[in-house]
């Protein structure tokens, strides 16, 4: 069958890399892909949010399924477009997808449903919004509506630092009409896990846990980022703490929209913080997470395609009568090599070197963000440039072999986290 994967970064090249493993693929597009990509797919030259172009290459091409990566089609409708069409396509429609792309949407629908989360309260207004946090304090986290990339979030440790995210959301437009509705809430302390799922609405069947360093510099320091490593499993997820996830979070949210009239199909990811009260929902993410997903699926011993296949068809429950998902015990790393200045202003067109050493390191995958391949050559095209990722039987083990495949690539600027799946090896070595 022939699969288009949509989007650009390193969870696309995972994803291709992963479909490409399944009997049923013979053949593999991705719009538009990435230099490493190519390796594993035919790179088209179609925007993700290009809608109109992805539907005409899927009926041309005659496409039996495409994937949706990034959030912004599916917050755009790509999925009801594509199934109006009779094609089939992987992810949630548009009334589903608003749990990503309206944060006000998302903490509306937990507060009915009962599903934990953080206190919050929805402005519309800078100057309320700045009167409710001189009133509460700090630390408070302000975030923007709408879809930001991943950095329409702050995490404000003093009145000061908040009012001046308000600032740059509600009046210096940052993010444009993501940031014309906010939101206040409470900071919550502990430690983040991420939990993904796949689901039909009727059934769900979960991926193997993982965890997410948002922050650019070691000891979560600095600005979040889209995600500057992660590794998978996350030993602070028990079996206890997991099923308290899936029935709190992750079957009310469900449950929750269906009694909203929304089906939702596809991948659900709840970005979880662990408190002393127990867990909280940060945010949802209607699609795989990046960086997450290049720590997971090397860990995968299922066949991806043909999950997907059972979610778009709404035949899960076979799959959750054959057992689910099958997973290897080993730990996996992955490793964000970003372009200097990222997430700020960073170059582009920097020559990528080592790559071949790195791939040649056992239990080694190099998977491509932001890259242009000229000449079988690799340059740097975007902030988060690869995700050097790793196996090993025990999580030092694959922190140490990730870490000897980055030392083998550089390109001018390169800077990554040292401490990816450090803070893991106090609960499992």
């Amino acid at each position: 069958m022939k699969v288009l994967v949509v989007g650009s970064g390193g969870r696309e090249h995972a994803l291709a890399w992963k479909i490409a493993q399944s009997k049923l693929a013979d053949k593999i597009f991705c719009a538009p892909g990435n230099g490493g990509i190519s390796d594993q797919a035919e790179c088209i030259d179609i925007k993700a949010d290009n809608i109109f172009g992805l539907l005409e290459f899927a009926h041309s091409e005659k496409i039996d399924l495409t994937v949706v990566g990034p959030e912004a089609p599916l917050a755009a409708g790509i999925v009801d477009q594509f199934r109006s069409h009779k094609l089939n396509i992987f992810g949630p429609v548009k009334k589903a997808a608003q749990l990503e792309g309206s944060k006000v949407f998302s903490k509306e629908l937990m507060a009915k449903y009962d599903v934990p989360t953080a206190a919050f309260k929805v402005f519309d207004n800078a100057d309320e919004a700045n009167r409710y946090i001189e009133k509460n304090g700090a630390p408070c986290v302000v975030k923007a509506d709408g879809l930001a990339q991943g950095k329409g979030v702050v995490v404000a440790g003093t009145v000061d630092e908040a009012k001046a995210a308000v600032t740059l959301m509600m009046q210096k437009n940052a993010f444009g009409d993501a940031g014309r509705r906010i939101i206040v809430e409470d900071c919550l302390a502990g430690e983040e896990a991420s939990i993904i799922v796949l689901t039909d609405s009727r059934e769900v069947i979960p991926l193997a846990s993982s965890q997410d360093h948002k922050r650019i510099f070691d000891n979560d320091a600095g600005p979040n980022t889209g995600g500057m490593g992660a590794y998978s499993p996350a030993p602070v997820v028990t079996d206890n703490l997991f099923k308290e996830i899936m029935d709190k979070v992750i079957y009310r949210t469900i449950d929750g929209l269906a009694k909203e009239g929304i089906k939702y199909n596809g991948v659900l990811y709840a970005g979880i913080m662990i408190t002393k009260d127990g867990p909280k929902v940060l945010e949802f993410n209607v699609r795989f997470g990046d960086p997450e997903t290049q720590a997971i699926l090397p860990r995968l011993n299922s066949d991806l395609l043909e999950a997907m296949l059972a979610v778009s068809s709404d035949n899960l429950s076979k799959l959750v009568k054959a057992g689910g998902l099958k997973w290897v015990s080993r730990s996996c790393v992955s490793v964000v090599c970003a372009s200097g200045g990222y997430p700020g202003n960073y170059e582009k067109g920097k020559l990528i070197s080592g790559l071949d050493e790195a791939r040649k390191l056992p239990d080694i995958v190099v998977f491509h963000s932001g890259t242009k391949k000229q000449e079988e050559k690799y340059f740097t095209s975007g902030g988060r440039v690869l995700g050097v990722t790793g196996l090993g039987n025990t999580i030092k083990e694959a922190i140490t072999n990730t870490y000897n495949a980055v030392k083998k690539i550089s390109f001018d600027g390169m800077h990554y986290r040292t401490d990816i799946a450090k803070k893991s090896l106090g609960t499992v070595l």
